[in-house]
């Protein structure tokens, strides 16, 4: 193992993280050691993703939901599914950048850039595995359960964007059903294995899986909204890839709906041919057809439905954390 730190970073420490702050130590060293490999070159990609950061949502859905419940932190599974939910995303992210061309997440050189598609393709299986045999360690069927189908819905939700890349037809609830099955998925995997492991009733279970249904929706389309109003620096990522690519978000379907005709076509032949070399004209067209206004409205209802499922909790800095993190899912700039 070559030029890797002890401590994978944490990402940027927001309010709802502190709350949580010696689970998430607790999870940075598990995955530190969960990330172990006899390979040199596994380790290498393994850490230089996991390092990068991130807002390390998805494992804070874990621990919140789990630690809202009354879960004690002695039985440790609400750190082990953390880790076990942040290196299915890590693993998720690799083949998305891969099957995307991308070269920047993060503000660093994305994986694929760095070393190829080859290793990243077979690192990402290996976080997979890894995933999948920390949680036969658990051994609950119930864990199992949810985070099989998970897998194999974002699957899903990968092969339907690839199928809608290119697709200026893609009309708004196709889209609505790919960020569900890429984005949603995993949040609300998330928030209801915290629950399951809290052992609460079928309702609260429920509840809690919806909460991060809505969290994941918001999310999402509160990143499509930056790809077209945000700035490459604070998205670590570079504006406009989604047009390169050729994705008909919603900011695009809207846009080409109650725009001109002018502006429709120019989005048309962008889309079609995955080209953003007229981005500056598509940010005005989405912006000027009232695009980002509906797509806001509609992060904010998802924000509120989420919120909205979290009546029943007991008060508890907890579950104040989990308002304030439904918030923070339509007010970022990043």
């Amino acid at each position: 193992m070559h030029g890797i730190s002890n401590h994978p970073a944490k990402g940027p420490m927001l309010p709802f993280h502190a709350v949580v702050a010696d689970d998430f130590e607790a999870v940075n060293t598990l995955i530190i050691d969960q990330l172990h490999s006899n390979v040199d070159l596994v380790e290498n990609i393994g850490h230089y993703i996991v390092e990068a950061g991130g807002k390390r949502l998805r494992p804070l859905l874990v621990l919140l939901t789990a630690r809202s419940l009354g879960y004690h932190e002695s039985a440790r599974q609400h750190i082990d599914l953390a880790a076990i939910i942040e290196f299915i995303h890590t693993a998720t992210l690799l083949h998305d950048d891969v099957v995307d061309i991308s070269e920047l997440r993060r503000n660093r050189p994305t994986a694929n850039a760095k070393w190829g598609n080859a290793p990243s393709v077979l690192v990402g299986d290996f976080l997979y595995s890894r995933a999948f045999q920390m949680m036969v360690a658990i051994g609950n069927m119930s864990v199992m359960d949810i985070m099989s189908e998970a897998t194999n819905v974002i699957a899903e939700g990968e092969v339907l964007q690839l199928v809608n890349a290119g697709d200026p037809d893609t009309d708004e609830q196709r889209y609505l059903d790919v960020i569900h099955f890429k984005t949603a998925k995993l949040f609300e995997a998330a928030a209801e294995l915290g629950a399951v492991i809290a052992d609460t009733d079928t309702t609260t279970r429920e509840q809690l899986r919806l909460y991060g249904y809505h969290l994941g929706m918001a999310f999402q389309l509160v990143d499509d909204i930056l790809d077209y109003s945000g700035n490459s620096e604070e998205l670590g990522k570079n504006v406009g890839d989604d047009l390169a690519e050729g994705k008909p978000t919603l900011p695009l379907i809207y846009a080409m709906q109650h725009g001109s005709d002018s502006e429709a076509t120019l989005i048309r032949e962008a889309i079609l041919n995955k080209d953003k070399q007229q981005l500056d004209a598509i940010v005005a067209a989405v912006s000027n057809s009232g695009a980002l206004d509906y797509c806001r409205a509609k992060a904010s209802a998802e924000q509120q439905a989420a919120i909205e499922q979290l009546s029943t909790l007991p008060d508890s800095k907890y579950r104040r954390a989990l308002v304030e993190l439904a918030e923070f899912s339509t007010q970022r700039q990043f």
